[in-house]
């Protein structure tokens, strides 16, 4: 490999750190086993290793070049910015990712860009690496590609022929703090993309399904055509930069509630604000809190998968507690919920007492169908078990003395429980090292964090 190539590797690379919203889950199961390709997107590694802070670290996550014509305050690679500039040439984009690959370092590639000539020809660029992959070189290994904002509606529709997904950063939550701080941009823009996205996953769902129809309907017909390509079988994703401008949690939540439901959105991604250099006076002087992203991603999952609605969430303030994970807070905020009868309770309900996941509550949905729950039953359930008890009530058992001290007391647990997770602190994002030893890398991977 060239030096040329690795320093721009170098600049590239780094300039790609602050885009969250590379997961690699979802994608249509892919393989090479009949040696016909390379590359597979589901084998080890593949979307299950995670930064402390949530980002997946099995993709080659670049930028095809840090030079861009628009000037977003917030970014690093803005066109006022004094970074050294790089760009990758097509075909050294598609190299860089086979070799990674055959060294076993990757999964797949997450290829982004700023902003050269026009929207169209950047977002041409992004596609002729896909293409160059897939058909050229028979890559099926995943694929995201980023959608530049008004790339014409042609083009996103050969982005998703390749890509396993798509992705544009609404950046910011209101179209009042874009003006302030990225005027090139427009939300409406964005959402314009989003939708055209949205329109055809939908047409290609409905097509895999029409042609699913009349191959049940027809048994003994001759075979039938292969069904449509796919588009973006995982589907679209974006990113909000927090910290950035002066939006609460709450319009933050509100945003992602409103994206999720009009466009179908797979993921939400949050990326906690960094200061860079030769700042505008108009950005904070300090990093935002990586326990604030935290909080978000809980919140998050809390609204998509446990039926809370975000003002649920928030504190009078229009924050989340930095202190408590937010379904805690809710709990202390509601002490007349509690204590939450385990034997009589519907789904929703044990779904709100802080300790119970989703496989939790349906473990014990099943197990009352055929006997009376107890104590017992909930210690079972390892480490959370503790914590449930003081908001449960049983035949054997109810939480004992003032209701209220017990909460507050199960929240300092939780509190210096944070305290001294890995990664929760404030500190500055990083990069992984493309070069490093297995070993190495590894030191610095934990799970995905817990949202129950």
């Amino acid at each position: 490999m060239a030096t040329t190539i690795l320093r721009k590797l170098a600049i590239l690379a780094d300039a790609a750190k602050y885009d969250a919203s590379c997961a690699s889950s979802g994608g249509a199961k892919r393989h090479s086993r009949d040696q016909a390709g390379m590359g597979s997107n589901s084998g080890a590694g593949i979307c299950h290793s995670y930064a402390p802070d949530g980002r997946c670290i099995s993709l080659l996550k670049i930028l095809l070049t840090n030079w861009c014509v628009y000037d977003c305050l917030y970014c690093v690679n803005r066109e006022s910015s004094d970074v050294e500039r790089a760009r990758f040439s097509l075909d050294e984009v598609v190299q860089l990712t086979l070799d990674f690959y055959r060294r076993n370092v990757i999964e797949g590639l997450f290829l982004s860009s700023g902003i050269i000539q026009s929207p169209d020809y950047t977002m041409e660029q992004l596609i002729e690496v896909a293409r160059r992959l897939r058909e050229d070189h028979q890559f099926r290994g995943y694929i995201h590609l980023k959608t530049i904002p008004d790339a014409s509606a042609d083009l996103i529709a050969r982005a998703g022929l390749h890509a396993d997904r798509l992705s544009i950063n609404i950046e910011l939550p209101s179209q009042t703090s874009l003006t302030q701080l990225a005027p090139q941009k427009n939300a409406s823009a964005i959402k314009r993309s989003m939708a055209r996205i949205r329109l055809q996953l939908d047409d290609t769902a409905e097509q895999l399904g029409h042609a699913a129809r009349r191959t049940r309907a027809m048994a003994n017909a001759p075979a039938a055509q292969p069904p449509p390509p796919r588009f973006a079988p995982a589907g679209q994703s974006t990113q909000m930069i927090v910290g950035a401008d002066s939006s609460d949690d709450r319009a933050i939540l509100r945003t992602s509630v409103s994206l999720y439901r009009s466009y179908r959105l797979k993921r939400v991604y949050y990326s906690a604000f960094s200061p860079i250099a030769h700042a505008s006076a108009l950005l904070p002087g300090r990093a935002a809190p990586l326990m604030r992203e935290h909080r978000l991603y809980q919140a998050d999952w809390l609204m998509r998968f446990y039926g809370f609605e975000e003002h649920e969430l928030v504190t009078d303030g229009g924050m989340l507690s930095l202190d408590v994970d937010p379904k805690l807070a809710w709990a202390l905020a509601h002490p007349d919920w509690f204590p939450v009868d385990v034997n009589r309770a519907p789904k929703e309900t044990l779904l709100r007492v802080p300790g119970l996941g989703m496989q939790s509550v349906e473990r014990l949905l099943s197990a009352r169908t055929v006997r009376l729950l107890r104590k017992a039953d909930i210690l079972r359930l390892g480490a959370p078990g503790v914590r449930i008890l003081a908001f449960v009530a049983l035949p054997d058992h109810r939480p004992r003395g003032d209701a209220t001290s017990q909460l507050e007391a199960i929240a300092a647990r939780g509190r210096s429980s944070e305290r001294g997770r890995p990664g929760m602190a404030i500190h500055a994002a990083r990069q992984g090292d493309l070069f490093a030893t297995g070993r190495e890398e590894a030191s610095r991977i934990e799970p995905c964090p817990s949202f129950r």
